[in-house]
């Protein structure tokens, strides 16, 4: 600096002898003097400017520096690292603090940049492990979901990120564990029902029949919630098919039992059987539910099906020949939904089982013997009856033969059994009234008609005793006929006087064969009267209300019983009055 000032003093004094020699005035002088000062002191401004912009400059760059080591200390969370700046900021230079400033600063920036890797390994094993469990459809880039976080790059968030990770990398290897335990279950239940494992699961998702399953194993919801719907339907149909072949093989053992099929013979299906005695949770063999076993078992039913029906079809008729033999004897009329054709029809084309049907035959058979004892009294009553109506028929026939009273012993006999007819045939009319009664009693009780063969009995009952009335006004009007006759003969006789007639005997031979008589007493085969037969083949239901049929006359009648042989004198005075001359 001296030498510098030195050499201005120089060049100044030299400057003045210049001028000296030169002559300028006074005047003059100064006034380039004073010019030259000006000059030197713009030289100065300027360089004073000048410093002044580099130090602004360097004061500029280091508050950068110092701003941005803020933001990388805040970023990385690291507070632990002081400035050097304003620890000794009064000692050094600008240009020092930014030398002290810059080596931290570019070390914070190496950090943040091994951060950033970290985070971005955390973040893009995130992202996968979320996009596997998502099912692969809501992965975002990873770049772009960092940059939104890059304001915090501090241990605490990384810690975070980490923590994160190790709950995601829990939760896909319970998901992983859980679908190989779905894929397990799904196996063994495809083993006992003898279904493609493969197909059952791929169905599913395709990865779960890979080979590298634990590497490609899809662990998404939609894959865990498909195994479960898989699982839930294979053992549904678990259920079912062990529940199926469970009543093939029950009925395989009635039919069994039915047909004592032989030890070899049910040797064949000993595996099956076995499930009488297990559970459901129990059947674990490989193929025990497969449709081909539970086809063969079914086959098998249906073959002794075959067979069972063919010997319950000659089962039931049997039984229906029995019912129809007791309904028989019990005048109830039998159920006619089981007759022969019927039956035969319906086991022929297999609308009803022959069991159910042969149960239903046994049912009906119970029913009827239970009605017929609650009928039994009045059935006793109908066999006295008949047992009357019997002898009436006998006494009749008896009073018809001529030699009836020339047999020895035996005409003797007979006699005695016409007394005791004649007894029985007045109590007719007191039997069926006390029957009627009995029959409308024994109705109101069970609230239903009490059908004989089909009829209603006091219908029956009712018309037997009105043709009765009407066979006593005919056997009247008879001996009213055979009264005017006899007056008629007494009158030809005075007239004309007696005479025999050849006709006569013939008469009397015409009427001993029934001919004349005014009602049949047997038919051509050796039936009861037509009355009588009005209760066996008597077959029109009866209409109408059951108070309306119970509206019964059951008063006494007065019933008159006539020898047969005033039927035959009828028929002699007949014949000799068409042989005798006209009155005049």
């Amino acid at each position: 600096m001296l030498r510098v000032v030195n050499t201005c003093n120089a060049l100044l004094q030299e400057l003045q002898q210049i001028w000296m020699d030169i002559g300028e005035t006074e005047s003059e002088k100064d006034r380039m003097l004073i010019e030259l000062e000006i000059e030197c002191l713009e030289v100065y401004r300027r360089k004073v400017d000048e410093a002044a912009n580099t130090k602004a400059c360097l004061h500029q760059s280091v508050s950068a520096k110092e701003a941005e080591l803020a933001a990388l200390m805040a970023s990385l969370g690291d507070l632990t690292v002081q400035s050097p700046i304003n620890v000794d900021k009064k000692a050094s230079s600008l240009k020092g603090q930014l030398m002290m400033v810059t080596p931290l600063v570019e070390d914070l920036k190496s950090k943040k940049e091994e951060r950033i890797k970290q985070f971005a390994d955390i973040k893009s094993q995130i992202e996968k492990i979320n996009g596997e469990i998502l099912g692969y459809n809501q992965i975002t880039s990873t770049i772009s979901s960092l940059n939104l976080e890059e304001q915090d790059l501090s241990i605490r968030k990384l810690g975070e990120y980490q923590s994160h990770l190790r709950s995601l990398q829990k939760e896909k290897s319970e998901r992983i564990q859980k679908v190989l335990a779905y894929a397990n279950e799904v196996h063994l239940m495809c083993s006992i029902l003898g279904l493609d494992f493969g197909k059952t699961v791929s169905a599913v998702h395709p990865s779960l029949h890979d080979k590298s399953l634990e590497h490609a194993t899809n662990i998404s919801d939609n894959t865990l919630e498909g195994l479960e719907n898989t699982i839930l339907k294979l053992k549904t149909e678990r259920k079912v098919r062990f529940q199926k072949l469970k009543g093939i093989v029950t009925s395989l053992f009635e039919l069994w039992n039915i047909m004592n099929t032989t030890r070899e013979e049910k040797q064949h299906f000993s595996r099956v059987t076995s499930i009488i005695r297990v559970s459901e949770a129990e059947v674990v063999e490989p193929g025990y539910l497969s449709t081909e076993v539970i086809q063969q078992a079914s086959q098998e039913v249906e073959r002794l099906n075959k067979l069972k029906t063919s010997r319950m079809k000659e089962l039931v008729m049997k039984r229906r020949a029995e019912l129809e033999e007791l309904c028989f004897k019990t005048h109830i009329e039998p159920d006619p939904s089981t007759t022969f054709e019927k039956s035969n029809a319906m086991i022929d084309s297999g609308l009803v089982d022959p069991g159910e049907l042969l149960a239903k035959i046994e049912a009906q058979i119970s029913e009827v013997s239970n009605e017929a004892l609650g009928r039994k009294e009045i059935m006793d009553r109908i066999d006295r009856w008949l047992s009357a109506c019997e002898e009436e028929i006998w006494l009749e026939e008896y009073n018809l033969d001529q030699n009836r009273f020339s047999g020895g012993r035996s005409a003797h006999i007979s006699l005695k059994r016409a007394e005791r007819a004649r007894i029985t045939i007045k109590k007719i009319p007191s039997i069926v009234d006390n029957l009627i009664c009995k029959t409308v009693t024994w109705e109101d009780d069970k609230n239903k008609l009490f059908l004989y063969d089909g009829a209603r009995l006091v219908t029956i009952l009712e018309e037997y005793k009105l043709s009765r009335l009407r066979k006593e006004e005919e056997k009247k009007r008879l001996r009213d006929q055979k009264k005017l006759q006899d007056l008629l003969l007494t009158e030809k006789e005075s007239i004309y006087g007696s005479k025999p007639s050849p006709r006569r005997v013939s008469s009397f031979r015409k009427s001993t064969n029934g001919t004349l008589t005014a009602t049949p007493l047997r038919n051509s085969n050796g039936s009861p009267t037509p009355d009588l037969m009005t209760l066996r083949s008597y077959s029109g239901r009866q209409n109408g209300s059951f108070k309306d049929l119970r509206k019964l006359s059951t008063g006494p009648l007065n019933f008159v019983s006539i020898p047969k042989e005033d039927t035959i004198s009828y028929s002699s005075v007949y014949s000799s009055e068409s042989a005798s001359p006209p009155l005049n």
